[in-house]
Formats: C-alpha cells, structure tokens, sequence
C-alpha cells in the first residue's frame, strides 16, 4: 500500500500541484496588453491587412467546359447552298442608234473590186433510158416448137388450145411454165413436157445484157385430116 510522502512541516505535496493567484494575473495580463495594442492600431493598416489574401487559403477552381455536341444534319432534310450576294451596282446604259445606216452605192464604189471568177458548171447528163429488147422464139428452134398431139384427142378428134406462161431465162431456157387456160388437160400436159425439153428462146435484154423475163403464148392443137 503506497504511502504518502509528508514533508517537514507535516503538510503533503500535493499543495505544490496547486496554480498560484500570481500565475494567473500575469496571463491575464499578458492577454489585456495584447488586446489593448490590437485596438490602438490605426485603422488604414487594418484595412490593408484585411485586403491581403491569406497564404494556405483554398483557391476554387472553375469549374470544367461543357462538352460541345455535334449536331448531325439530317439526310432527310436537304440544305440548299445560299446563293452569293451579287453586287447591286447597275451597269452603265449604252444608247443605240435609233435608225439603221443606210448604205448608199454608186458607180464608183465597186470600181476597184476585183471581179468574181466564174466556175464553169459540168454539163448535166439527161436521165438514162434504158433500152429493152423483148424475148423471142429462136428461129434454130421453130421446127420442134409444136408439141405432139394427145392420141387420145385424135382418136376422139377433138381439137383444142393451151395458153401458157413461160419464164425465160438469160440463156434462153424456159425456167418456169404457168397454165392460163386449156381445152383439155391432155393438151396442157403435153405442152407442158414438151416446153421443158425443145423451147428455146431468144432472151430480153436490157442494154444489150440478158436478163430473165417472161412470154404469153398460146398453142393451138389441129387435126389435119378434116
């Protein structure tokens, strides 16, 4: 068990732990002067204390820009450019005659000209006729001209008459033979096979050239007894 220290005088130390009246004058002293020096200064040093920014203040920052959004234009929607301003300056009024010059000859004004050649122009040539020459029976071939005579027909002795067309050729040949009209188809066949194989002919021509045509002749069947 701790025992307390008693000093001579019998009193115990825990008196000198206690602040003195004197202690506490001199501080309130010391604070008394320093309010009073605080109040005797003149009040234009007070104001440029007071307008003196404090070190290890807190500056504030600005805050940061907005971010700039960039419109899209729309594809629907077509702009048209804006035209350039033209100048609204007005051009300066040229004045025209009011008649036409008239230009007036005389026999002297064309003295010195030279004069224009004349080109002689080509005779123009009168239209071609061509000249034609019709399709004949050749003479070396007359003789065998006449077809045979049906036996049929003479034994009933009838007589009769083919009509036919005939297409020439450029060699005198017959090319085609057309019926017009026949007494009798025996007449018209047999003058049919008989033209293929003995007509001959002299062919038209056009400007001396052969050239193919076409003749209407007609063969007459006869009985020569009557």
């Amino acid at each position: 068990m701790a025992m307390q220290t008693m000093s001579g005088n019998g009193e115990s130390r825990y008196g000198a732990a206690r602040k003195s009246p004197l202690g506490l004058g001199g501080t309130v002293a010391v604070h008394a002067i320093v309010i009073g020096a605080f109040l005797l200064i003149p009040k234009e040093v007070m104001e440029v204390i007071a307008n003196k920014p404090f070190i290890g203040t807190n500056i504030p920052l600005s805050p940061p820009p907005e971010p700039v959004v960039e419109k899209k234009a729309d594809p629907k929607i077509q702009t048209r450019s804006q035209p350039s301003p033209r100048p609204t300056a007005t051009e300066p009024v040229i004045p025209l005659p009011s008649d036409d010059p008239v230009i007036t000859g005389s026999p002297q004004s064309g003295a010195g000209a030279d004069p224009v050649p004349t080109i002689p122009l080509p005779p123009i040539d009168p239209p071609h006729t061509p000249v034609l020459t019709d399709p004949s029976i050749d003479p070396r071939a007359m003789g065998a001209f006449q077809p045979d005579y049906p036996g049929t027909m003479i034994r009933q002795g009838v007589e009769g008459t083919v009509t036919v067309r005939v297409t020439i050729s450029p060699e005198g040949r017959v090319a085609a033979i057309e019926k017009i009209s026949a007494t009798d188809e025996s007449f018209w066949i047999a003058t049919q096979r008989h033209a293929m194989r003995k007509w001959r002919f002299r062919p038209a021509t056009r400007d001396g050239v052969a050239i193919i045509s076409t003749k209407v002749l007609t063969v007459r069947f006869t009985l020569t007894d009557r």
